[in-house]
Formats: C-alpha cells, structure tokens, sequence
C-alpha cells in the first residue's frame, strides 16, 4: 500500500476539511477544518498534512510541537490528530498510514520521542496506537490518555 503525506495548503485544503469520520466517532477527535486553523493561528508548531493512497486523500494528520507548559511540562512532539475518512476505515490504511509516519518521524527526529493522546473510550484508536508501537504513560492531558513512543 502506497501511502504519502502532503502539506495541507490551498491545493487540498478545501477537499481535506471536508473529510469525515463515522457518527460514532465524532466525539473522538476534532473536525479537520478546525486543525487547519489551529495550525494557521495557533502560537506553537503544528504541521498539518493530508493522507494519500496514491492519488487519493483517506485522511488527516497534523503534527505539534509543544515547548513545556502547564498543559504537559515538558518539551514535547505529538501527533496531535490522526484520522481515517469514514469511507476507507477498515481497509488497512489505519495502519499503513501510522507505520509510514512513525517511520518518517523516526527518520527526521531520531532523538525525539513521539506522545499521542486520544479519548479513554476510543478504544479502537488505543489498539491501533499500542499494535504501531506507543505504550500508555498513565498520564492525562485534558481528559485524554496519554500513549507515548520512544526514540
């Protein structure tokens, strides 16, 4: 499975806002049109990107980095949102896209650690996330457990 990642820019931001997952995961992560102005006006560094099998947009993720603060007191990088378009869920790009990017991750920041966060009922994405490599630190950041993967 050919899966990529571009920059969310005037190309594809409109195609990629307009993504969405299942109605019983609303409540699970944020609408992607809210992430792209998160990036856009938010003060720390977040990245935003689109998912690609092959020519095809299946998804969304966005990557911060937090300097320490009294949300979470260290300096930290976090895949801060990552999704599937409800129409390719349960077709492996899940996976594929999560190996590809923690493999680009690991790559480009060798010495860095990688922290996720998810709601404690989307137990779906806690599987996926613990099957890719993170482990749960027992922490909690506004509400989400927090999944850690090491350097």
């Amino acid at each position: 499975m050919t899966i990529t990642f571009k920059k969310v820019d005037s190309s594809n931001y409109k195609k990629c806002s307009l993504l969405k997952v299942n109605d019983n995961q609303k409540d699970f992560i944020a609408p992607n049109w809210y992430s792209v102005l998160e990036a856009v006006y938010e003060k720390e560094e977040k990245r935003p990107y689109a998912i690609y099998h092959e020519e095809e947009m299946v998804g969304f993720l966005m990557l911060c980095y937090y300097p320490a603060s009294d949300i979470y007191d260290k300096d930290s990088w976090w895949m801060d949102r990552f999704m599937i378009a409800k129409d390719f869920q349960g077709k492996g790009y899940g996976k594929a896209s999560l190996k590809k990017f923690m493999e680009d991750f690991q790559k480009n920041y060798p010495k860095e650690a990688l922290r996720t966060s998810t709601v404690k009922e989307n137990h779906v994405a806690i599987t996926l996330y613990e099957h890719s490599g993170f482990q749960r630190t027992g922490e909690f950041v506004e509400e989400e457990a927090v999944l850690l993967m090491e350097e």
